[in-house]
């Protein structure tokens, strides 16, 4: 059995989907369930033996620890993050809270735990801790991708918190000897997305008919990685990867805002066409947001030279896959666009909102 932090989340819960179909192994799903936790996600496996889930906060030392013994986990994969940059502008408390001290409070329970195992349980016991490539700061245009040894050089109040809680990681491992991997990722699309991310938030508001709002020029370049590419990755260093080392995880995928809206919106005219015009029709700009990041871009390059793994999805199939998902499953997407969305959405883009 392996235990699963954020297993209710974006990732977390195609994580836990793809491990029970792929791996076949049990899973105890660990998530707060809050706002962007959705047991709705989870319905496929309402039945399954193999899932156990459980609420809890991974700041609460006594209800991880637990876990830990009544289950007894051969590895921790901990995706249980606040992760949203427009958010952690608004509110970063949460973001210390969650990235930081419930990181350093679910290392010290593995730790205790880890330290209590014997032979061959405790010799292949791993933490697995789940990052992102925005720790790395910001690229010029013509700059190398970012790589493992890439000085941290984080800008927004998020990407602090994840490059605090990645150097606990490494310090947990350096000091104690704790079996740790960590992998730093690209931006994820998917399916299971909450609509406050720029994939999902452009399909529900153009099949809704509103504004699809675009921060500043739309020049801002990432590295898109399909989710279920990711999850694919995290297998692999999970069961390959060497305890002390990272490993970046991307898609290979750099993209402008404006053309990923552009793409997505020339999918949804073939897929969903609106009675008059196109979905480009209600692209609308909007005042860039504080701090924004120019450019990302991963260099997975280590992942395929050392553990064989490369993504199987192109941008443009993985964003196909996504906009089939989002059309047939519109009952999902009204039940996750609740108040605490629609105050979201009037927050961070009131003039389109």
């Amino acid at each position: 059995m392996i235990l699963v932090t954020g297993g209710a989340g974006f990732i977390g819960a195609n994580f836990v989907i793809d491990w029970l179909r792929v791996m076949g192994e049990a899973v105890v799903n660990v998530d707060k369930l809050t706002y962007a936790g959705n047991l709705g996600t989870l319905q496929s496996l309402h039945d399954d033996p193999r899932h156990s889930f459980a609420r809890a906060d991974i700041c609460d030392r006594a209800a991880i620890g637990q876990l830990l013994s009544t289950y007894k986990p051969r590895a921790i994969v901990h995706f249980a993050a606040e992760s949203h940059v427009d958010r952690s502008i608004h509110g970063p408390g949460d973001f210390v809270q969650t990235n930081v001290i419930g990181t350093f409070t679910l290392l010290e329970a593995a730790r205790e735990y880890w330290s209590a195992l014997e032979g061959e349980a405790k010799t292949s016991f791993r933490f697995l801790h789940v990052s992102t490539d925005e720790v790395f700061g910001s690229l010029g245009a013509d700059d190398a991708p970012f790589s493992e040894t890439t000085a941290y050089a984080p800008n927004s109040p998020y990407s602090a918190s994840k490059a605090g809680s990645d150097h606990l990681v490494r310090a947990w491992h350096h000091t104690y000897g704790l079996p740790v991997l960590t992998t730093n990722c690209s931006n994820n699309y998917g399916p299971y997305q909450f609509p406050e991310k720029l994939i999902p938030l452009m399909i529900t508001r153009a099949l809704s008919g509103d504004a699809l709002p675009v921060y500043g020029d739309g020049q801002n370049v990432r590295d898109w990685l399909y989710v279920g590419d990711h999850c694919s990755a995290i297998r692999e260093v999970l069961v390959r990867g060497v305890p002390g080392e990272t490993y970046n995880v991307g898609g290979w995928n750099e993209m402008k805002n404006l053309d990923v809206v552009h793409v997505l919106c020339d999918l949804l005219d073939r897929e969903r066409p609106k009675q008059a015009g196109s979905y480009r029709d209600q692209i609308t700009r909007v005042t860039d947001r504080p701090g924004h990041d120019r450019r990302y871009a991963i260099d997975a390059r280590k992942l395929e030279r050392e553990l064989g793994w490369k993504p199987a999805e192109t941008f443009e199939s993985g964003l196909a896959k996504t906009v089939q998902w989002y059309l047939d499953n519109q009952e999902w997407v009204d039940d996750v666009a609740s108040g605490d969305y629609r105050k979201w959405v009037t927050t961070h883009y009131a003039k389109v909102a």
